[in-house]
């Protein structure tokens, strides 16, 4: 007898309350039904907040929330650039151009010219124009000098060349190793010998070469206003050693035109030595020949005046040392006076200087010797300078 098994029809299991309880609560959390689960989620929709969330956009699962604004105080703002600007950043500066008047003033002793030493700014009173200025400083400089020797050379008198050869032989022998000198003549027209050196044996050699001479004219305001324009080209203080009678033939320029070049040209000391006073003095007797003499003479001592410097008119040969002695003493040791004129216009005009030596009161300054007896002494200082023009 066959056992036949039958089997019994399946039925689904019963679920728990328990679990179906979880389930319900698990579908009403995700808010998908239970036979959904399956199915791919969809992203969820952000929801709109107008104070911490910023618009609705759809940047797959990232939503970029909006800054909360701050309580804090913005920053202050930075300062603002300059408008304008200097081209290409270059830097430009105000200078100010506040005129100098630096004097050059000699003292000495009248009776053997040598220098004063030891005054102060105190002891110089500066007028201009007869107003009194204030002296900023007072130095004294020792200097190697730059020098023309201006000679006249001309067939008029035997004598005239004898004297002019000892003059110009006796500064010569005067000259320093740092000192810079040119060699001039004058006749009918100006030579130049040499240029300015401090080679002496370049310079004995233009001395040397005056041997005989071609015209008798002596257009000495031509040949001085010719210097006084090539000196205008050397930087720093100029000498002009002229040697010769003063006399003047046929210049182009007249004797104001060179008065008023004179007065017009800086940094320029003349010093004169005249010719002819031995043989004026052995002819005198009035007449026309001394009037001109002393005309001409009085010519050089005026353009040695004007701009500082001395005149002299030996007699002898063996005065000659103790003049260039003199002008030694008074090139190399001098006192330079610094001011800063009360008139600043730039207009030109000649502005008259006078300088006077006074003590701390005020009063003309006495200088006594060493048994106390008083000295006469002299103030040698340019008369008065030319005011720049606004071009200058």
């Amino acid at each position: 007898m066959t056992n036949t098994t039958q089997s019994a029809p399946l039925r689904p299991r019963r679920l728990g309350a328990a679990m179906i309880a979880a389930m319900v609560a698990l579908s009403a959390t995700l808010a998908v039904p239970v036979a959904c689960a399956q199915t791919t989620p969809q992203p969820p929709v952000a929801q709109s907040s107008d104070s911490d969330a910023g618009p609705n956009s759809d940047n797959g699962s990232i939503v970029i929330p909006r800054k909360k604004e701050s309580s804090e105080p913005p920053p202050p703002a930075a300062p603002a650039e300059p408008v304008v600007k200097n081209p290409g950043g270059a830097v430009y500066s105000m200078h100010i151009d506040v005129p100098m008047v630096n004097l050059d003033v000699s003292v000495v002793l009248d009776k053997n010219h040598q220098f004063v030493p030891g005054l102060k700014a105190g002891n110089f009173l500066v007028l201009e124009d007869g107003v009194e200025q204030k002296v900023d400083a007072v130095r004294v400089t020792q200097t190697p000098i730059t020098a023309v020797m201006l000679l006249e050379f001309a067939s008029n008198s035997y004598y005239f060349i004898n004297d002019m050869r000892n003059a110009s032989d006796s500064f010569f022998r005067t000259l320093r190793p740092e000192d810079y000198i040119a060699v001039m003549t004058y006749d009918l027209r100006t030579h130049v010998l040499c240029d300015f050196t401090n080679n002496k044996d370049v310079i004995a050699q233009s001395l040397n070469s005056l041997t005989m001479p071609m015209f008798t004219d002596t257009d000495l305001f031509d040949a001085l206003y010719e210097t006084l324009d090539r000196s205008t080209r050397i930087e720093g203080r100029k000498y002009i050693i002229l040697i010769g009678t003063g006399r003047d033939t046929f210049s182009k320029i007249t004797l104001d035109r060179i008065l008023a070049k004179i007065k017009a040209t800086p940094n320029v000391t003349i010093f004169t030595i005249g010719t002819g006073a031995l043989v004026n003095q052995l002819s005198a007797g009035g007449g026309m020949r001394e009037m001109n003499y002393l005309q001409a003479q009085n010519q050089l001592k005026s353009f040695a005046a004007m701009t500082g410097g001395l005149s002299f008119s030996p007699l002898f040969q063996g005065e000659l040392p103790d003049d260039f002695a003199q002008i030694n003493n008074s090139i190399r040791n001098q006192y330079v006076v610094s001011y800063r004129p009360t008139n600043s216009a730039t207009d030109g005009s000649f502005r008259k200087i006078k300088v006077i030596l006074v003590d701390n009161e005020g009063h003309p300054l006495q200088i006594q010797d060493e048994k106390g007896r008083p000295q006469k002494y002299s103030v040698v200082a340019r008369d008065g300078y030319k005011a720049r023009l606004p071009v200058e």
